[in-house]
């Protein structure tokens, strides 16, 4: 039997993703009582559940490393809480530089883990090849080695999440569209879905791509776009050790990553494609694009540069999902202007999985304390 939907929440979260289950989750466990999250379709559906999965820590600001840090400490505990594996594990990771302009912006990196506290080391292009010894480092300035870099499995992750905030209290409807907000003064009173009406104390948008169009509803500007994202695996390979680094080429724009055996190679593109400008699909919770060999070419060719022996591997998947980009690569993440009780986290520009815990932290604690716990701008 069906559970029967009710008709207020003191918290309503819309988007069933990784960082919506985030959010749903951190509300429960500090302790509000009454909290309801609804997806259009099934939990990871839009972007979660193709996404590469990259736990990274360090990053370019003290805010930004702090939202990425939270997922390296919540992951392994959130599985010991729930009982739901996370795959999540820690595998360092190596930023690496071709210039020395690029080995000079990298130094930044330690400059961060000693504000923070967390760990950074700058290495030597041989240091490198010690690190990971399938890479090809002959033309490298030299890089930095963040240990606490990992990976972890994008569905089980959200899983866990969602089965925490479910463990605490949390209700959770899945095939439940948002299709109105409805406002009153500064306040959203209520949504409206395929259910029936529910009102609430505070509405938090967390639904990805979709999220534009939904805040555009009620006169709230979020600048993304969903545009393609690709990336290949390969067949197993020989040199691809279990705790294969994850790695961040900058200057090709390529990352690198393990995965089992074999080698995920994706790309953050700098002149993307911009995917369904009109608005997104009713029908894309687990679209994917066409494949696109044209316009990857230039990054596998690098990656084939940075790891010979990728020339050997067969390619056993293409994907390409799209995921939300925002103007100027940073998230839209806070209370929404105008507004006392709506609140958005969507646009992280690949960067929801590890951003997931701490952007869900973020906006629970801003919630209940009625102030963000971190200098967000």
């Amino acid at each position: 039997m069906s559970k029967l939907f009710p008709r207020h929440a003191q918290a309503v979260v819309v988007g069933g993703g990784i960082v919506g289950c985030s959010v749903a989750y951190h509300l429960a466990k500090l302790g509000l009582s009454d909290v309801v999250l609804i997806e259009r379709e099934t939990l990871t559906s839009g972007t979660t559940w193709h996404a590469a999965g990259v736990v990274g820590s360090l990053r370019a600001s003290v805010f930004l490393t702090h939202l990425t840090v939270a997922a390296c400490h919540l992951f392994p505990s959130l599985e010991r809480e729930t009982g739901q594996s996370t795959g999540y594990r820690r595998t360092g990771g190596l930023s690496i530089a071709q210039t020395p302009e690029r080995l000079e912006e990298l130094k930044r990196v330690p400059s961060i883990g000693v504000l923070t506290g967390y760990e950074a080391e700058m290495l030597t292009p041989r240091e490198i090849k010690e690190k990971s010894p399938n890479l090809h480092v002959d033309d490298l300035a030299g890089g930095v080695w963040i240990p606490m870099d990992g990976q972890t499995n994008p569905t089980d992750t959200t899983m866990a999440f969602s089965k925490g905030a479910r463990l605490q209290g949390a209700q959770i409807f899945e095939h439940t569209e948002a299709l109105a907000l409805h406002r009153s003064g500064r306040s959203l009173t209520k949504v409206t879905t395929n259910r029936g009406d529910i009102s609430c104390d505070w509405l938090i948008l967390c639904c990805g791509m979709w999220t534009r169009h939904l805040a555009n509803s009620v006169g709230v500007s979020v600048p993304l776009q969903a545009v393609e994202h690709m990336y290949v695996v390969t067949e197993p390979m020989d040199d691809v050790p279990i705790d294969q680094p994850f790695i961040r080429d900058f200057d090709a724009s390529i990352y690198i990553k393990g995965d089992a055996g074999k080698l995920l190679v994706g790309s953050v593109d700098p002149v993307s494609k911009p995917w369904s400008v009109s608005g997104i699909p009713s029908d894309s919770a687990f679209t994917l694009l066409p494949e696109d060999w044209d316009h990857f070419e230039p990054f596998m060719e690098a990656a084939l540069k940075r790891v010979p022996s990728l020339q050997y591997a067969g390619i056993r998947q293409f994907l390409n999902g799209p995921e939300s980009f925002t103007v100027d690569a940073k998230h839209v993440l806070g209370k929404a202007p105008g507004y006392d009780n709506l609140f958005v986290a969507a646009g992280f520009n690949t960067t929801g999985i590890m951003s997931s815990a701490g952007a869900g932290a973020c906006v629970a604690e801003w919630i209940i304390d009625g102030q963000p716990p971190l200098d967000t701008w």
